[in-house]
């Protein structure tokens, strides 16, 4: 196995990455822009042909991205998909994989996490990091994401330089489960902070102020944050395209956090009331648009 060195990426590991939507294709972008050999795949084969002209090597199926890769990364959309790639038929646990690290960027239940972790372990002796990400699209674009992570010490250390051609921060959190689990922590103050901002903007428009305003007013004060910077001007403007994050991926954690605050004994009822409010938008906006778009649900009819 080549010597991992984050600084002459001739010396580094081959790398790998399944998953090519709103975050993994940028995010493999930025591995490709660092001088990193990838192989790639994605369920719809097309997603995958820009990478392949950016020089990414595409493979038939994640078992053969195994095969050319010693560290797979993974961005799915739920537990699911990520059993389908790693236990499906030419999935990650079909080939030889001791040595080899999974580095699972999606966001799932921490229990799955380590189900699925200890099972391909069982399988062929492949490790597993999850490290679920905070940032959304932009973050993925600019490599400004922050990336919790579950796992072995040696393994997060093992992969920190090809995460950090993607991310500005990794943090190693504990074992593995304690990644999805800081995710979760995350999601409530993200998916509080959406339903939030949405009120308050909307206050600023009912009451006839310049809503637009209000990052610029609000700065360096107390209530100052990046989802004011970020949220409220597109809120206002109404720009949903490409974007920030769907509404079901949200209404996905906030459930999940509340399966886990019911396993805990732990209160949640600011992040139950978010995702309640998820779950109206997705009723009336779809599941699949914007998460930003929960500011409509207060748009006055006519």
């Amino acid at each position: 196995m080549a010597e991992s060195d984050g600084a002459n990426p001739h010396l580094a590991e081959k790398l790998g990455y399944l998953g090519l939507g709103l975050m993994g294709a940028p995010m493999t972008r930025r591995l490709l822009a660092a001088g990193y050999e990838v192989a790639i795949w994605n369920r719809t084969a097309a997603k995958a042909a820009a990478l392949s002209e950016a020089g990414a090597k595409r493979a038939a199926s994640p078992r053969d991205v195994l095969t050319n890769a010693s560290i797979v990364f993974i961005c799915l959309t739920d537990a699911a998909a990520v059993e389908d790639v790693i236990f499906g038929p030419d999935g990650l646990a079909t080939p030889p994989g001791a040595g080899k690290l999974v580095v699972d960027f999606s966001s799932i239940h921490p229990d799955a996490a380590r189900n699925i972790a200890a099972r391909l372990k069982a399988a062929n002796g492949m490790g597993w990091i999850d490290a679920p990400v905070s940032g959304g699209t932009k973050g993925a674009e600019e490599g400004t994401l922050a990336v919790m992570a579950g796992g072995d010490a040696a393994d997060v250390e093992r992969v920190r330089p090809y995460v950090l051609a993607m991310a500005r921060r990794l943090t190693h959190m504990g074992p593995i489960g304690a990644g999805q689990t800081t995710k979760l922590c995350n999601q409530v103050i993200v998916g509080c902070a959406m339903a939030v901002l949405a009120e308050a903007t909307r206050l600023a428009v009912n009451a006839g102020i310049d809503a637009a305003r209000l990052p610029e007013a609000l700065a360096g004060g107390f209530a100052d944050s990046i989802p004011l910077q970020l949220f409220v001007p597109r809120m206002v403007q109404g720009i949903h395209s490409p974007p920030l994050g769907h509404i079901a991926t949200m209404m996905k954690d906030l459930d999940t956090i509340a399966d886990v605050a019911h396993a805990t004994s732990t209160p949640v009822p600011m992040a139950s009331l978010a995702g309640q409010l998820f779950r109206l938008a997705s009723a009336s906006r779809g599941a699949d648009a914007d998460a930003l778009e929960i500011y409509k649900l207060s748009a006055p009819k006519g």
